[in-house]
């Protein structure tokens, strides 16, 4: 996957793919989710963290009481948004459903 900044252009039709998915003030890719209770949020937390791990890419990944969110950007591309984000994005949200999270 590269680690090659993505123009706001190819973010903005990426992002299209990616509902909730969107860029805060800073550049980075954002997204939060809820969940039915501590322990999905947490095991949701835990899955997120094995595919970060699987990506070799890593996220500022909180959990909350009910809630996980992600912030994602590519540190060795100067905090830039690359592919590999959109990547880590992708898979997290197609776990999310498995875990009720909205």
């Amino acid at each position: 996957m590269s680690a090659e900044p993505l123009s706001p252009q190819e973010t903005r039709e990426r992002l299209a793919r990616l509902p909730g998915w969107s860029v805060d003030d800073t550049g980075r890719l954002t997204r939060s989710y809820d969940l039915g209770s501590h322990f999905a949020a947490a095991a949701m937390t835990v899955h997120i963290a094995q595919v970060q791990e699987e990506l070799n890419h890593h996220s500022d990944l909180t959990l909350g009481y009910r809630s996980v969110s992600l912030v994602v950007s590519t540190h060795s591309a100067g905090g830039a948004l690359t592919g590999k984000d959109i990547e880590l994005a992708r898979r997290v949200e197609d776990l999310a459903g498995s875990h009720g999270a909205h």
